[in-house]
C-alpha cells in the first residue's frame, strides 16, 4: 500500500491564508481569464454553423456543414483538454475517436461514411453542447473572478499606492462620497487606510476560494462533456482486463508445461529407460533386474504424486466436490504455519468465482509460508451483499505491499480483471491483513 509522505506535511500558515499566493490559485485564475475569449469564439462558431446547417438541411449543403460543425467542436475539445491539463491539473483521457466502418471489400470508407460516423458519435454532440454551454459560464466566471481579484488586491495594497492619488489625481485618497456642494469623504487617514487594507485582505482570501470553486465547475464541465463516456471507459477497462486474463492464462499454461516437462515427464522417461534395462537383465542378472524394478516402482509413486500436485494446482477435486470450506481447510493443512479457517456461506458461488477465491487464498498462504515468519494465520470467508469477501491474517513481520513485480501485484491485477479488489494492511513489524473482494455470482 503506497504511503503519501507529502500528505503528512504540516504547514504553519493555514491553508486559507496560503491560498492567495499559491500557484494553483493563479493557474486557475489564468484559466478563467483565458476561457472567455476561447468560449466566445467557440460559441459564435457553434451558433452560426449549427443555425446555417439546420437551415440548409433541405439542401445537400446542410449535412456536411453540420458535420464540419461537429468536427470543429471536437477540435475545440482537444484545446480545452490541453488547457485543463496544464492549468487545472486535470488528468483526463481522450474520448473515443470517430469510428468509421470499412467497406465489405476491405477498402476505406468514403467521406459520407465519415459524416455518418460523426452524427452517430455521442462524443461529437457532447463537444458541441460544451461549446454552447461554456460561454455563459465563462462570461460569469471571468467577470466575477476578475472584479473580485483586482478589487481585493487593490484594496489590500492600498497603503503601498495611496501616495499616488494626491500626487497625480489631486485628491487625498479613494473617494467614497462626494456631492455638488464640495462635500466629500476620502480614505486618507492612517486608520482609514488600515481598515481599507484589512477589507482588501478579507476580499482576497474570499476570492481565492471563489476562484477555486469556479475552477471546480470548469473541471466538471470538461470531464463530463469533453472526456470519454462512462460506457467507453468501461469498454476500455474490460479490454485491459481481457489482456490481463489472457496474459495470466498464458503464464499458467507455460507453468503447467514447464512442470510437466521438468517433473513428471522427465521422471517417466527415466522410468521407461530403467524398465528397458531391467527387461534386458531379467535372464542374465535377475537380482539386479529386481532392484531396478523396485527403484522404478518408487519412481512411479513420485511421478504420480507430482501429477496429483499438478492436478490440484489446476483445479483441486475437493473444491469441485465439496466447496470452499473443505478445500480451504485442506489448503490450510498443507501450510507450514498453523492456519485456522472459517467459511460462512449459505450457498456456493459460481465455479469461476469459487476457483479464483481458492487460488487467492492459496497464493496468500504461500506468501505467509515463504516470507512472513509468522507463528499463526487465519482465513475468513463470508458474503457481504453482492460480494464474496476473503480475509487472510498473519502475525508475521509485515511490510507486504503491491510493489512492481511482487506476487501481490500480480494477484491484485488478477482480481481487478474480474471486478475484484485487494486491500493490504501490513505495517512494518506486522501483523498483516489482506482483504479481497470478488463479485458474487450464483451457481447456475
Amino acid at each position: 500500500m503506497a504511503i503519501d509522505h507529502a500528505a503528512g506535511t504540516h504547514h504553519r500558515v493555514p491553508a486559507a491564508l496560503r491560498a492567495p499566493l499559491e500557484g494553483r490559485t493563479w493557474r486557475e485564475f489564468l484559466y478563467l481569464l483565458t476561457s472567455l475569449p476561447i468560449a466566445t469564439v467557440a460559441f459564435s462558431l457553434a451558433i452560426t454553423l449549427t443555425t446555417a446547417g439546420v437551415g440548409t438541411l433541405i439542401t445537400f449543403i446542410g449535412v456536411p456543414l453540420l458535420a464540419a460543425t461537429l468536427a470543429a467542436a471536437r477540435g475545440l475539445g482537444v484545446l480545452e483538454r490541453a488547457r485543463a491539463r496544464g492549468l487545472l491539473r486535470l488528468e483526463i483521457a481522450e474520448p473515443e475517436p470517430v469510428r468509421v466502418r470499412r467497406r465489405r471489400d476491405g477498402r476505406a470508407a468514403g467521406p459520407m461514411a465519415w459524416v455518418g460516423a460523426l452524427f452517430k458519435s455521442g462524443t461529437s454532440w457532447r463537444h458541441l453542447l460544451y461549446a454552447l454551454l461554456h460561454f455563459p459560464w465563462a462570461l460569469f466566471s471571468f467577470v466575477l473572478s476578475l472584479v473580485m481579484w483586482s478589487v481585493g488586491w487593490s484594496l489590500f495594497l492600498y497603503p503601498a499606492w495611496q501616495w499616488t492619488l494626491p500626487t497625480y489625481a489631486h485628491q487625498p485618497g479613494i473617494q467614497l462620497y462626494g456631492d455638488s456642494n464640495g462635500h466629500a469623504f476620502h480614505l486618507d487617514s492612517p486608520f482609514e487606510i488600515g481598515i481599507t487594507c484589512a477589507v482588501g485582505l478579507v476580499l482576497v482570501l474570499v476570492t481565492a476560494g471563489v476562484i477555486r470553486g469556479l475552477a471546480h465547475v470548469e473541471r466538471l464541465l470538461v470531464r463530463g462533456l469533453l472526456g470519454p463516456s462512462r460506457l467507453a471507459e468501461r469498454v476500455w477497462e474490460l479490454e485491459e482486463d481481457r489482456g490481463v486474463v489472457v496474459d495470466t492464462a498464458a503464464a499458467d499454461l507455460r507453468r503447467i508445461e514447464r512442470d510437466l516437462h521438468d517433473g513428471a515427464q522427465a521422471r517417466l522417461v527415466a522410468l521407461a529407460m530403467e524398465l528397458g534395462l531391467a527387461k534386458e537383465l531379467v535372464e542374465r542378472d535377475p537380482e539386479k533386474a529386481a532392484r531396478m524394478v523396485d527403484e522404478a516402482h518408487g519412481e512411479v509413486k513420485l511421478a504420480l504424486q507430482e501429477l496429483r500436485d499438478l492436478a490440484r494446482g489446476i483445479h483441486p477435486a475437493i473444491l469441485t466436490d465439496r466447496g470452499l470450506g473443505p478445500a480451504l481447510a485442506s489448503l490450510a493443512g498443507r501450510c507450514t504455519v498453523p492456519v485456522t479457517t472459517e467459511v460462512d456461506l449459505d450457498s456456493r458461488p459460481a465455479p469461476a468465482i469459487e476457483g479464483i477465491a481458492y487460488f487467492t487464498v492459496s497464493e496468500l498462504l504461500q506468501n505467509i509460508s515463504k516470507h512472513s515468519r509468522a507463528r499463526s494465520a487465519q482465513v475468513d470467508v463470508w458474503r457481504s451483499g453482492d460480494r464474496l469477501m476473503l480475509r487472510v491474517w498473519d502475525d508475521g513481520r509485515g511490510g507486504a505491499g503491491t510493489t512492481s513485480g511482487s506476487g501481490l501485484a500480480g494477484l491484485a491485477e488478477r482480481l481487478d480483471s474480474v471486478d475484484g479488489l485487494l486491500v493490504i494492511d501490513s505495517p512494518a513489524g506486522g501483523p498483516t491483513t489482506v482483504t479481497a473482494g470478488l463479485p458474487w455470482r450464483a451457481r447456475g
